[in-house]
């Protein structure tokens, strides 16, 4: 039943714009899973994938207000394996006519799915994604890479030097950062702070207690000059989708999300000073102003954005270089408040990847679809007509336009 190959992304038009919604989302319990992992009470058993994966699955389709039995595809996203088509279908009880596995992070796979649906494939597809086994001690960088597990080949890990981590990119960028524009590690702070700050507002975030300028300073070095509060959480989880057309659609329980725009761009030269001194922003230009342009919309149209903050410094480079501020200005827009409640931008409003939970970027979704339906409670962005995610890597963009559906 499966199909491994992943389609390439539709073109970016017009007319593909708005042809399919999401009408229902379901998450876990990030914080009461992550909490029980810490404390690991006497008889604490963790969450099988398959089980998380079920328990979003279910919370997405009572959100939509739909019969399982309407879901004709089911599109699995694994970071660490999990169970395959046939398996998770029978877990899920469902009996989908098809089934995709197309990659992991939330980079491409919506747009994806959204040009199945528009070439007939399939009506109404659950999109799952999946994480277990990822806060049970494993470690990440460093001796991950190079004691002979998996881990990417490119070029700019360069092992003798230390340097076999994603946060070792992230420093970089920072260090550059702060030499060009005159910034320092305390002034950086205000972004994780501000994060932090909004997960408090919400009761799933794993990290809820806000910090202060001396704590951030206070805390470990994670990569110099990146501290504890600037890097990603690392947890287990999983993510539901309900995507369908926009006919459909219109005929759910809840007000459907339209998937407005797309786009995509990747580094192809000079790569250690497109990603450490431009920080992509050539990238993120080109892909945001074409995801723009297939919604219809101006920058000025969006009023809510969920950027990967797999760093702070990342955020900051998504925040420049989409032009919601100019060039080197990030850390003072948010100082400056304006990527809050009440800013021009609020920004990773539930919590984010450094605060809320680490779910590839897939975490990002539900709370824009949240947002636009105006269901966020004290987090709630008012008049909110579009929001922005974006999956922005070491080395390419995959932003997506949001909108609310009529």
């Amino acid at each position: 039943m499966a199909d491994t190959g992943m389609l390439a992304m539709p073109p970016s038009l017009r007319e593909n714009s708005r042809k399919v919604s999401i009408v229902g989302v379901g998450e876990t319990d990030y914080a009461k899973d992550y909490a029980a992992e810490r404390q690991r009470l006497e008889g604490w058993e963790p969450p099988t994938i398959d089980d998380l994966c079920k328990l979003a699955f279910e919370r997405a389709v009572a959100d939509a207000g739909i019969d399982p039995a309407s879901i004709d595809a089911l599109a699995m996203h694994y970071t660490f394996g999990g169970p395959d088509a046939d398996e998770m279908a029978r877990h899920l009880g469902i009996s989908p006519e098809k089934a995709w596995v197309n990659g992991h992070i939330f980079a491409g796979p919506l747009p994806n799915i959204a040009g199945r649906i528009m070439a007939g494939e399939a009506k109404t597809v659950a999109m799952l994604f999946g994480i277990g086994n990822r806060s049970s001690g494993r470690q990440f960088g460093g001796n991950t890479y190079s004691s002979g597990m998996a881990g990417p080949s490119s070029y700019y890990y360069y092992h003798p030097w230390g340097w076999s981590s994603q946060a070792a990119h992230w420093a970089m960028m920072a260090t550059r950062y702060f030499a060009k524009f005159g910034k320092r590690e305390e002034d950086l702070g205000h972004v994780p702070m501000t994060v932090r700050n909004h997960a408090a507002m919400n009761d799933n975030a794993i990290m809820r207690t806000p910090f202060t300028i001396d704590e951030y300073m206070a805390s470990r070095y994670i990569v110099q000059p990146l501290h504890l509060y600037d890097i990603c959480l690392v947890n287990d989880g999983a993510v539901c989708l309900i995507v369908t057309t926009a006919d459909r659609a219109r005929d759910t329980a809840k007000m459907p999300v339209d998937v407005a725009g797309w786009s995509e761009s990747y580094i192809k030269q000079d790569k250690m000073k497109v990603m450490i001194d431009q920080r992509l922003r050539p990238q993120i230009q080109q892909a945001g102003n074409e995801a723009l342009a297939m919604a219809g919309l101006s920058l000025d149209e969006i009023g809510h954005f969920e950027g990967y903050d797999v760093a702070s410094i990342h955020l900051v480079n998504q925040l420049e270089g989409f032009g919601f501020t100019p060039n080197g200005t990030g850390i003072d827009f948010c100082i400056d408040g304006q990527m809050t409640l009440g800013g021009r931008i609020p920004t990773n409003i539930a919590g984010g990847n450094m605060s809320a939970n680490y779910m590839q970027g897939w975490g990002q979704v539900p709370e824009i679809v949240r947002q636009l339906r105006g269901e966020a409670g004290p987090r709630q962005i008012g008049g909110l007509n579009a929001s922005l995610s974006a999956m922005t890597q070491t080395d390419c963009v995959h932003p997506v336009v949001y909108t609310r559906g009529e």
